[in-house]
């Protein structure tokens, strides 16, 4: 930067369109012997990075440099410039009253062109503190000058900024028009930065209007623009974790915000930044079910908001924080008159929020017994059901349904959670990912518990079986969109496999793998993204359950299907034509039990600890008092169908007395049973026999079972690479795999089986185009799954269900492989012989020795499904 006045001036753009070398060229001007006005310009521009993209104080110290030197260059309007970009470091830094006292400077000083980007900075500044009004008139009265003046990249950002602010008051359609309106505009400019910008932008219209995959995808383009700058967006991280939370990962957000507080921390970034980060904080752990968290980021980020004058910011912060006070169990009539104010404020603020606050209120007052107040507030709540996003109108439904529930009226209670969940439906349809269609019914909870109870207490136990089904496994209804043939998440994919099969290597040497597992969280967060992006079919209503039809469809089957209300486990027996109800025990009780079964199964796979075994039976017996507590006398002599909520999946049913003996096959939902019966076997009969690397016994079975049938696919050693066995897998009608399984709680899709190249994950299985009518996974833990949502699991299980799967045989706990084999051998049989795999398994189970270890190999293993 050597030439004049008019040259130096390009650093100032240069900022946003190649931010580092913007950088080195303003220092590379004040290394020489700058006028005043070209020192200006290079302070101010060094004042810009550090503002956006460094530390705050040094942008401050930069920027009134910037100030001083125009003043004495005698340069009016080249000091107005630099006091808008002071006044909006300044409200970052929680500076407000200096800050906008700049902008009357700048506005007095600036003159047309100049006058106007001030007045757009200052419009930016009220959008920042929530004052939107004032913002859409500011950027009104700038875009009319920059027009005039044709200044496409100001006049590019103050459109950008007006969709922002339309987006704040809710109106999603004027917000795309100008962000469209934007980008065809930054698309004849260098501007990088606010390139990436309105790609954010426009992901978080897509959040708004409730596309999830867009919204994720277009903040994945901009994370990735952002990342070519090597510039940081707190915003970006701000608007992820609003999305993150709406697709049910809240405990993913809270971290995502709380590692960027951090950063911001370590870099002395924008003091306003990090007041919106502890908000988003604090809402994401008010999700995930951790309120004394969610109290003390919300707490601060109230005091943060109020110092910076940001009335708006500080409003919402109040309403997460009486949120997370109620959620710790501190309801109170003051609580109520906090939410009202609150709510009262949000709706003068024209903010989409407003309708949260009163249904706050209104349930604070229910639980305080003030039916009055709660109908006031309810009814002002229960407005929002009419339109808007999907999320919006489920808040109106559930105000509605609390309004039914003061008033006496089942009926009214399940007609407004009926419609809630209607919306929910439609909307969790769009979702490609199984991941995010099971984790979005987090958002139905409070409908399908007020309906299960209204059900409870003014219906039958049809009724009750009915509301049980409505929000159940229903991320299992539909098979997941296929992932698309995109090379790069194929790619990905195999990266990932050979990686994972380098860091168990060196484990197994001994070796240290810190990179090896850096990279391979990297491809899980690549593959995880890609993934994400899915959208799902057209919304539509589905398949409703029908109780008659599954009556009709019983036979000698008895279905035991288990629902919880207020913590209570209620035993729906089903068969003989009627459902009968069976009050057992408390929920809470009974997965403490599981737990202590769990651990003595996991003794009992090794020898020498038979004396845990009568323990492990009397636990089995306090479970069956627990889960099913009189049904237990009223199953018949027929097999028997267990579906338990998604917080009982790791029960060993067939440990429970009265199940022992019986054919009993376990399923996630009654709906998914009736499926599972109707999925009809492939034509061919091809049988797939799969033997992994590394199992004690090297998969004994599977050389016994390769002369019993005829012609299998064998796999083992080299040719027991996932591409070959996936291929195989598709369409098969029986498959065994025997391969060393991983349970992942943290990630459950990257749940894996270890083949000959590394893992087979779940999301290796959702490429099949129809997976194996029946499954054999003979290695531990393989049908351990996440409990997520409503009511719904993630694991090889439930993967391989909606797949075109009718049945499968796996382990909900360790068990040792030598005890395995005999196991699987007489289960075959069974199977050869005709029998179905839950015949089959209890047939197998009665033939294995008596002792501990054989026993409890016996009791780790399930039926699922009806194959």
């Amino acid at each position: 930067m050597t030439a004049g006045s008019d040259s130096v001036l390009e650093l100032l753009p240069m900022v946003f369109a190649a931010p580092n070398e913007a950088l080195a060229g303003a220092r590379e001007v004040l290394d020489g012997d700058p006028t005043p006005f070209r020192a200006s310009v290079a302070h101010h521009a060094i004042g810009m990075w550090q503002r956006d993209f460094g530390d705050l104080r040094l942008a401050l110290h930069h920027l009134r440099r910037a100030r001083d030197l125009a003043a004495r260059a005698d340069s009016a309007d080249r000091e107005a410039d630099v006091l808008g970009t002071l006044g909006v470091a300044l409200v970052h830094a929680g500076r407000t009253r200096q800050g906008l006292e700049a902008f009357e400077r700048g506005i007095a000083r600036g003159t047309g062109q100049t006058r106007a980007r001030v007045l757009y900075r200052r419009a930016y500044v009220w959008w920042v503190l929530g004052r939107h009004g004032e913002a859409l008139e500011d950027v009104r009265r700038a875009i009319a000058v920059l027009r005039q003046a044709d200044d496409v990249i100001w006049i590019a950002r103050a459109i950008t900024l007006r969709a922002t602010v339309h987006l704040a008051l809710g109106a999603v359609d004027r917000a795309d028009a100008d962000f469209t309106a934007a980008e065809r505009l930054w698309e004849t400019t260098g501007q990088e930065h606010d390139k990436a910008d309105v790609v954010e932008s426009r992901g978080l219209a897509a959040f708004r209007s409730g596309d999830i995959p867009v919204a994720l995808q277009l903040m994945d383009e901009a994370e990735e623009m952002y990342a070519k700058l090597a510039t940081p967006s707190f915003m970006l991280t701000v608007r992820r974790c609003e999305v993150l939370m709406s697709a049910g990962l809240a405990g993913e957000a809270l971290a995502y915000a709380d590692t960027a507080v951090g950063l911001l921390d370590g870099i002395g970034g924008q003091s306003t930044r990090k007041a919106e980060l502890l908000l988003v904080a604090a809402r994401a752990a008010r999700l995930a079910e951790d309120p004394q968290t969610a109290i003390a980021r919300a707490a601060v980020a109230v005091r943060l908001f109020a110092a910076q004058r940001r009335t708006w910011w500080e409003t919402h912060a109040q309403l997460v924080l009486i949120e997370a006070r109620l959620a710790a169990g501190r309801a109170s009539g003051r609580l109520v008159a906090e939410a009202a104010a609150v709510a009262d404020k949000l709706a003068a603020f024209g903010s989409p929020s407003a309708p949260e606050a009163s249904l706050l209120a209104g349930r604070i007052a229910l639980a305080l017994g003030w039916t009055a107040d709660a109908e006031r507030h309810l009814a002002v709540a229960a407005r929002s059901r009419r339109g808007g996003p999907p999320l919006a109108r489920m808040t109106g439904w559930a105000a509605q349904a609390l309004r039914a529930q003061a008033a006496g009226s089942a009926r009214g209670v399940l007609e407004a959670c009926r419609r809630g969940l209607d919306v929910l439906d439609d909307h969790r349809t769009t979702l490609g990912a199984s991941e995010l269609r099971a984790r979005a019914t987090a958002q139905g909870a409070e409908l399908a518990a007020l309906a299960q109870r209204a059900s409870l207490t003014s219906g039958g136990p049809r009724r009750l079986l009915v509301w049980s089904e409505r929000w159940r496994a229903t991320a299992l209804s539909t098979p997941p969109t296929r992932p698309p043939a995109d090379p790069a998440l194929l790619g990905s994919l195999t990266a990932f496999r050979e990686i994972a099969a380098r860091a168990e290597e060196a484990r197994m040497e001994g070796h240290p793998v810190p990179a090896l597992e850096r990279e391979q969280r990297r491809l899980e967060r690549e593959i995880r993204s890609r993934t994400l992006h899915m959208r799902g079919d057209a919304p539509g209503e589905g398949d409703r359950f029908d109780p008659s039809r599954l009556l009709a469809r019983l036979g000698e089957v008895r279905l035991v299907e288990l629902a919880v209300v207020d913590g209570r486990v209620h035993a729906l027996l089903c068969g003989e034509g009627r459902v009968r109800r069976f009050e057992a025990g408390l929920l809470a009780e009974a997965m403490a039990e599981a737990e202590h079964v769990q651990a003595g199964l996991r003794r009992l796979a090794h020898p020498g600890a038979e004396a845990r075994l009568p323990v492990v039976e009397a636990a089995g017996r306090r479970l069956e008092e627990l889960l099913l507590g009189e049904a237990a006398h009223h199953l018949g002599s027929g097999p028997v169908v267990v579906v338990p909520p998604g917080r009982l999946h790791r029960v060993p049913w067939a440990l429970l007395p009265s199940l022992r003996d019986r054919v009993l096959s376990v399923s996630p939902s009654a709906g998914s049973w009736l499926r599972a019966l109707d999925t009809e076997p492939p034509p061919g009969d091809r049988h797939v026999l799969v033997r992994g690397p590394g199992l004690a016994t090297g998969g004994a079975e599977v050389p016994d079972l390769a002369d019993r049938y005829v012609r299998p696919t064998v796999l083992e050693h080299d040719d027991a690479e996932v591409p070959r066995v996936l291929a195989e897998l598709d369409g098969a009608t029986l498959a065994h795999i025997a391969a060393h399984g991983a349970f992942r709680a943290d990630s459950p899709l990257f749940s894996s089986l270890r083949m000959a190249d590394g893992p087979l994950i779940v999301h290796d299985f959702e490429r099949l185009a129809r997976s194996p009518y029946r499954i054999i996974l003979s290695s531990c833990d393989t049908a351990r799954l996440a409990s997520v949502g409503a009511d719904e699991l993630l694991g090889l299980v439930t993967a391989l269900l909606p797949l075109g799967t009718a049945g499968v045989i796996a382990s909900s706990a360790p068990v040792n492989d030598a005890a395995v084999v005999p196991l699987m051998l007489a289960l075959h049989k069974g199977l050869r012989a005709g029998l179905s795999l839950a015949e089959a398994l209890r047939d197998a189970r009665a033939s294995l020795p008596g002792d501990a270890v054989h026993q409890a190999t016996g009791w780790a293993f399930s039926a699922f499904g009806a194959g």
